[in-house]
Formats: C-alpha cells, structure tokens, sequence
C-alpha cells in the first residue's frame, strides 16, 4: 500500500570498510589474471567469497566496480606550488614516478579495454584519468598566470602529455621509469615546448 512504502534503499547491507578493502583487492587480483574483457560479477564474488546480490547493491555493473577498485591504487596528489612551471613537474611527477607491481599489472590489463567496451573508456576516463590530469592542468594554469608559458598554449593538448611520455615508455617501450630519466623529459621535451622563453628551458 502506498501509504506503508519505505524506503529499501535505507534497509540494504552497506558494503564498506575492510569488506570494500577485501572486493577491490579480489577485483584488481580477477582484473589481473583475467583480464577486463574476461572479468565477470561471478568471478568476482567467488574471490571475495561475497554474494554476486551484494556487489550489485553497490555497484551498477563491472565498469563501476573495477574503475572503483583501480582509484584506489593511487589517488591524485593535490597540484604542488614551488614558484616554478619546472619545479611543480618535477615536484609532481619525479617524486612519484613508479609504478607498483599491482598498478602496472591492472593498468596494462584495462589498456585493451579502453578501446574497445565505450561503458568502460568513459567510466575510467572521468574518474581515474580526471583527476590526474585536471592536477597537471592547474600546474599550468598557474605557469599560465606567471607569464612562464605561451599564452597560445593548448592546455587541454598539453596537460597529459607528460604523464603520456612516461607510460608510453613503461608500457610500449618497456623502459622504467626513473626520476631521472622523468626529469629529462621535462627538460628536454617539455620545458622547450610550452615555455615563453624556450631559452630558460
């Protein structure tokens, strides 16, 4: 009766703390041994040892579950403020370059995906490439009201590209990254290409 309604929605389990600690872990361990295209709901509760009901109560689908899960290998770090386009580059990503096993496993496993299920391209996109790359934007942004970068500047081109060299060179070149060899992509790649003044590069 209408006049007896509740809502449900108040009444439902709530998956969180360590039981949400303990599915994304069975989804980032699925994620890599599967895959994404191979990942399923099933498989996923049958490694949490969870109801496949419970996950469903949370999460719309497998985009959601597993975008969830990978936020939580490394969130973004607030943009730093050295006083320098070069010193927040360096600060941002030179610092914090590596990759852990678990993040390089479950990164290269989303790669394929990304070109091919669209649900799951704009799901990452927006909420674990978002994040990172609005960070790297407002390091510009600010170098931008310096006067240290061209005005005519594509900040929208620009903002990812670093992030991009790096783990272009991890995952299609298979070269590690380091700090240094970070920081001489900035030096010598970046810096030269978006400074006013190319010879303070």
């Amino acid at each position: 009766m209408t006049g007896a309604q509740t809502d449900t929605s108040t009444h439902r389990p709530r998956v969180a703390g360590e039981r949400e600690r303990e599915i994304f872990r069975a989804t980032l361990a699925v994620l890599d041994d599967v895959g994404y295209d191979r990942l399923t709901m099933d498989a996923v509760a049958a490694e949490a040892k969870a109801s496949k009901a419970t996950l469903y109560r949370r999460w719309q689908g497998k985009a959601d579950l597993v975008v969830d899960a990978l936020t939580t290998l490394k969130k973004a770090a607030p943009a730093p403020d050295t006083g320098t386009l070069r010193g927040d580059l360096v600060a941002a990503f030179c610092g914090n370059h590596g990759l852990t096993e678990q993040e390089a496993a479950s990164f290269a496993s989303v790669v394929t995906a990304l070109g091919r299920d669209r649900e799951f391209a704009a799901v990452f996109r927006e909420r674990v490439l978002g994040p990172k790359i609005a960070v790297s934007r407002q390091i510009y942004e600010r170098a931008r009201a310096r006067g240290e970068i061209r005005p005519d500047l594509d900040l929208d081109l620009v903002s990812p590209a670093l992030a991009g060299i790096v783990l272009h060179r991890r995952f299609v070149l298979g070269i590690e990254p380091s700090p240094t060899t970070t920081e001489a992509v900035i030096d010598q790649i970046i810096l030269p290409a978006v400074l006013a003044n190319p010879s303070e590069a």
